[in-house]
């Protein structure tokens, strides 16, 4: 039985790739900061206390880990703050950076002893970190962190090749979730399969693609 961690997977599209991963017959490792109802209900594994923008936290929570195969690395966790320059928050533009852009990297380093060959690394990102995209300005902190962990995503890809782990760079789609206010054109599950899709068509061939959760390639 294949296993899979899942960050952030308290809620929104985490919760839902977490509960739609345990359908398809995968041991969940759900880490999060704190659990919700709606997590704990579910028959995983949950570990708490995990800010991946804490790298105290994710030094524990790769102890804890230790000698657990994992086959599917699913970085979710995210944050988003409203940063426009008329009105910039650089606090919230840096936090970004800790949460969107290290935290993947964060976890990938620390568990990378529980990675084989064959193992698979899924980075939740955002079309807003295109650069050739991006045609209506603004989300100064978001844009930026996001295309900063799309440089680390694919860095990653080609130093994690000669081990034989494959990494995607995952674009859910505008989620309605309570990072975006309810607002969106899909809902969590719907994002999730979508996702979930991506990870199992993601090969050695693809690794380091920039990826739609609906099939098309996204450009950086």
């Amino acid at each position: 039985m294949p296993t899979a961690l899942v960050t952030g997977a308290n809620r929104g599209i985490g919760l839902s790739l977490t509960r739609q991963l345990k359908e398809l017959g995968f041991e969940v490792i759900a880490a999060c900061r704190k659990t919700s109802a709606q997590l704990s209900e579910l028959d995983v594994r949950i570990e708490e206390g995990v800010d991946v923008g804490n790298g105290e936290d994710i030094r524990s929570l790769a102890s804890r880990l230790k000698g657990v195969q994992i086959d599917w690395l699913i970085n979710n966790a995210g944050i988003l703050g409203r940063t426009h320059l008329e009105s910039m928050d650089f606090d919230s533009a840096l936090r970004q950076f800790q949460i969107n852009s290290l935290g993947p990297l964060r976890v990938t380093e620390a568990l990378l002893p529980n990675l084989g060959k064959g193992a698979k690394v899924g980075i939740v990102t955002s079309r807003m970190g295109s650069i050739a995209d991006n045609d209506s300005g603004g989300h100064y902190g978001y844009r930026m962190s996001k295309a900063a962990v799309n440089a680390a995503g694919k860095s990653l890809a080609i130093d994690l090749a000669p081990r034989g782990i494959a990494v995607a760079l995952l674009h859910p789609g505008w989620v309605q979730t309570e990072m975006t206010g309810g607002t969106g054109h899909v809902g969590p599950d719907e994002s999730a399969a979508g996702l979930i899709a991506r990870m199992e068509g993601l090969s050695m061939a693809n690794s380091g693609s920039f990826w739609h959760a609906q099939g098309q390639e996204l450009p950086w």
